[in-house]
């Protein structure tokens, strides 16, 4: 082979060398006390009302996925759902305020929802039967769901101008079905007042004032109801985005103890036609950053004006208008929803529910399939492994690494997310434990061991053998897309595909088991859970 020849091929090869760079970062997570902490089903997906003429931007993704006319018997659909073994479903979307439940006596006709011009968000009224409701909740037995159900706000208000309503909540239809439910033995966990009514609203809204009234009835109704019980559902709202002043009054009006959790929507990476714009701001991490202040600033309104309650985000698909079809549902969206998850945690979110579980271009099972889409996973991995409380997490890393530690669940240990958005560096990882720091006191800087391994050896009871005879592993779970592309619909655990078994079954979630000394590293543009199982946490106890 002669030097031309040589030199074209190191030439074609040098990119490939040349595209990924290393750079070592250290970590340091503080053991010694949590800083937050989640609900212990903090996943929770929705299921919306959109029936399948709802379209965007020409396309029409929502299909036969609406909780009216969604094929409850579909055994991946239980499937995707038992494997959680508790996954919250909330029930609602913006045709909620729509809804007529067809029991009682009915002021109007119960119909279908069909396209009209002058209706909101271009659609009529539409009806739930109660055939239906028993049918949902034949699901949601079969598989430990626990629901929470969004009531109809503009029942009996009349339109004041364009967005405006108001009048006060007639009840008498959401009261007829809330009895029907506890008549028929269903369980509810929480019911949620109205969707995206506050502030400005999205389509339509409520003052405030008024709001405040209105829960103060339905709280009041909902003790009445289940009076006989010994817990009673969780009363929620507004369901909608945030607005300092606005949430501040309902929780002023409404007093103490009446709402039990404020929820708020988050759709902060705009309208799903942007297309590659929206993989941009997925991997820019000072875009990511922009949604902290809006929990921050829940959290103090909460503070400040009702610390009787607590936070959940109610709805949050990343994009607007049915998410952005092969953003949403491929792999790279799980770079926003996981470290999106990771924030709200950090910032005392006690559930996080996403939209939706199954319909639109942002669903967690594709709509026409019911198969799995990439997020499903990085959700799944996230409810077995995040336990619900929440450590902080020092770095003197390169803000395109991500990284959040929780309590493992279930089990003693710390679990680790490392979330890398670059795309050419892979990120060397040394992880310190506040709680050992005082080992490396003393030491020579030649002789330094590393505190958070130390730390691992100091806190395990082994029988019959010395703790530094034992070899200690950790827990890897490294999820990347199918043949590099961040838009693929495949995400590789450890390298292979995750995909339903042969009878429609999950797959198994196995780790790569690494001896605790060896190097950590996280790949470009990868996502990392890392279990330290042997970890014991003053804090996680």
């Amino acid at each position: 082979m002669d030097f031309r020849t040589l030199l074209l091929i190191f030439l074609a090869l040098c990119p490939a060398f040349l595209a990924q760079t290393g750079e070592d970062t250290e970590l340091m997570i503080d053991t010694s006390v949590k800083i937050a902490w989640t609900d212990d089903n903090y996943i929770c997906a929705t299921l919306d009302w959109w029936p399948k003429e709802k379209c965007n931007y020409k396309q029409c993704p929502w299909d036969l996925a609406s909780i009216i006319n969604l094929d409850l018997s579909h055994p991946f659909l239980e499937n995707a759902i038992r494997a959680f073994k508790g996954l919250r479903l909330r029930l609602g979307g913006s045709l909620q305020d729509q809804v007529i439940y067809g029991v009682g006596n009915l002021k109007s006709s119960c119909h279908p929802f069909t396209k009209q011009r002058d209706g909101l968000f271009g659609f009529s009224k539409g009806c739930l039967h109660m055939h239906r409701w028993d049918e949902l909740n034949n699901l949601f037995k079969k598989t430990g769901a626990l629901v929470t159900f969004g009531l109809n706000a503009l029942y009996g208000r009349r339109r004041i101008n364009r967005h405006a309503w108001g009048g006060n909540w007639d009840s008498s239809n959401a009261l007829d079905f809330i009895k029907y439910t506890v008549a028929k033995g269903y369980q509810i966990h929480s019911w949620e007042f109205g969707n995206e009514l506050s502030g400005q609203g999205i389509g339509a809204s409520v003052n405030a004032v008024q709001y405040g009234k209105d829960v103060i009835h339905l709280h009041n109704l909902i003790d009445q109801v289940y009076k006989n019980f010994d817990q009673r559902p969780l009363l929620l709202a507004p369901g909608g985005f945030y607005s300092p002043e606005w949430f501040s009054k309902l929780l002023e009006v409404s007093g103490p103890g009446i709402v039990n959790v404020l929820t708020h929507h988050i759709y902060n990476l705009g309208p799903g036609s942007e297309g590659s714009k929206l993989v941009d701001k997925v991997l820019n991490p000072q875009y990511l950053n922009k949604i902290s202040d809006t929990f921050g600033n829940l959290t103090q309104t909460i503070k400040m004006k009702g610390p009787w309650a607590s936070a959940w985000v109610g709805e949050s698909g990343g994009a607007y208008n049915s998410g952005g079809p092969n953003v949403s549902n491929a792999f790279v969206d799980s770079f926003w929803y996981l470290d999106q998850l990771g924030m709200a945690a950090k910032h005392h979110t006690k559930v996080y529910c996403r939209q939706t579980l199954i319909g639109g271009n942002y669903g967690l099972l594709d709509t026409s399939t019911f198969v799995p889409n990439p997020d499903y996973y990085s959700a799944l991995l996230w409810h077995r492994l995040m336990g619900k409380e929440v450590l902080d997490v020092s770095s003197n890393a390169s803000p395109y690494l991500r990284s959040y530690a929780h309590c493992t669940k279930d089990r003693a240990g710390v679990t680790l997310l490392l979330i890398n958005l670059s795309n050419q560096i892979q990120y060397g990882v040394n992880i310190q434990s506040s709680a050992y720091t005082s080992l490396q006191v003393g030491e020579k800087k030649n002789h330094k061991k590393n505190a958070f391994v130390h730390g691992l050896k100091e806190t395990v009871s082994w029988v019959g053998s010395k703790s530094s005879d034992v070899t200690l592993y950790r827990e890897e779970y490294h999820l990347t897309p199918e043949g590099g592309d961040l838009q693929s619909r495949t995400m590789l655990l450890n390298g292979k595909p995750l995909q339903l078994t042969e009878t429609g079954d999950i797959p198994s979630l196995t780790p790569v088991l690494k001896n605790i000394e060896s190097p950590i590293s996280v790949a470009p543009l990868s996502i990392k859970f890392i279990v330290f199982p042997n970890f014991n946490s003053p804090s996680c106890r």
